[in-house]
């Protein structure tokens, strides 16, 4: 009897684990994936492999994909593989809003990305009445968060179709559909008119553009004459030494996890907006200090990280997960790791804020 008890007990132990270990702890931050749901996008479980191969092969080299005119051309279709791989892996161990944001004290992480998206709002002076445009929306947390702050309609694009899908769904579930519409499309070639946003932003997305001035100038064409746009840019830090072979590798190995035809420096950003028409009103890096460090976030998440590469490759063993999912996040691991050393170098911030407006007197050949 006492046998049988022990190993009732035993079981129950066994089960109240898995459950707490794949349901609870593999749930996201904000509860929008969990471990069993994950999917790779649109990609089929068959090819997600194939997928995975075809996009590190073709950005191993990130400066060429930017460099050659035949490879630029097929930069969406990179970063919409790309988006197909890893959102499910964001929402799970991230949350819905796609990037870093300066840590407060006092604050929680989820708190002090709040605050970032909320100065977006701010600094574009959004308000009810206005139609902004989010670049590059993702799944939609900033978009929410904006909406909510400054009671705008917020329109977002974004180039991959299970994004648009997924921003549908919280947004409903947030009771913010009505202020929120996501669009399917490429930010290089936006479908919506001249002059018909009031204002726009974009947080960490334009990064994914092979030239800067191709999105800024789509970003000018569809504001109305006088509307502010700020962008938080990926870029490199005066920090950074082409000629040091660590720095090099850092800076790479961003690039070639995260989908980016390579980053630019801090000091082209403002003559790049000004070459397409934008008058620029404030520039600054907001990740130097007073600015707590951003990074911080994936240091702390390295246990998580382990805890859930175990998850990921026990789910995939049993095919609940599918294959090549294991290869994702190890390559996401091994980005955190790049991201972290640029962080505390300096050489790289995700955050150098600019602030642009449309001039008043746009011409109708600039609109």
């Amino acid at each position: 009897m006492e046998w049988s008890t022990a190993v009732w007990t035993g079981g129950v132990a066994v089960a109240a684990a898995v459950y707490w270990f794949v349901w609870v702890m593999g749930a996201a931050e904000v509860k929008g994936k969990s471990a069993v749901d994950l999917k790779m996008g649109s990609i089929s479980d068959d090819k997600v492999k194939d997928k995975y191969t075809q996009y590190w092969s073709f950005f191993r080299r990130p400066k060429e994909t930017a460099t050659n005119a035949s490879s630029a051309e097929k930069v969406p279709a990179f970063v919409d593989t790309f988006y197909n791989l890893v959102t499910d892996i964001y929402e799970w161990g991230w949350g819905q809003s796609f990037h870093f944001s300066p840590s407060v004290p006092g604050r929680s992480h989820r708190e002090a990305t709040r605050l970032h998206e909320e100065r977006v709002a701010d600094l574009i002076t959004a308000r009810p009445g206005h139609r902004i445009l989010d670049v590059g929306c993702g799944v939609g947390g900033p978009m929410r968060a904006i909406a909510a702050h400054s009671g705008s309609q917020v329109v977002g694009i974004t180039i991959n179709e299970y994004q648009v899908a997924r921003a549908r769904a919280h947004n409903k579930k947030a009771g913010l559909d009505s202020k929120c519409e996501v669009v399917c499309g490429n930010f290089l070639k936006m479908p919506f008119e001249n002059a018909s946003f009031d204002g726009a932003y974009s947080i960490e997305a334009t990064c994914h553009a092979p030239h800067l001035e191709d999105v800024y100038a789509e970003v000018f064409r569809v504001l109305k004459p006088g509307g502010l746009y700020v962008s938080y840019e990926w870029v490199t830090t005066p920090l950074y030494r082409a000629e040091n072979p660590e720095h090099v590798e850092t800076i790479q190995g961003i690039e070639r996890g995260d989908a980016l035809p390579g980053l630019r420096a801090e000091d082209d950003i403002a003559s790049i907006a000004m070459s397409v028409g934008f008058e620029v009103v404030q520039e600054k890096d907001l990740a130097l200090p007073p600015a707590g460090p951003w990074w911080t976030r994936l240091k702390m998440g390295r246990i998580a990280y382990w805890r859930n590469h175990l998850l990921v490759c026990v789910l995939t063993a049993l095919r609940i997960a599918p294959k090549g999912v294991v290869e994702v996040h190890e390559m996401l691991y091994e980005t955190a790791r790049h991201l972290t050393n640029g962080g505390e170098t300096g050489i790289f911030t995700p955050m150098h804020m600019i602030l642009c407006r449309k001039p008043v007197k746009a011409s109708e050949e600039e609109n």
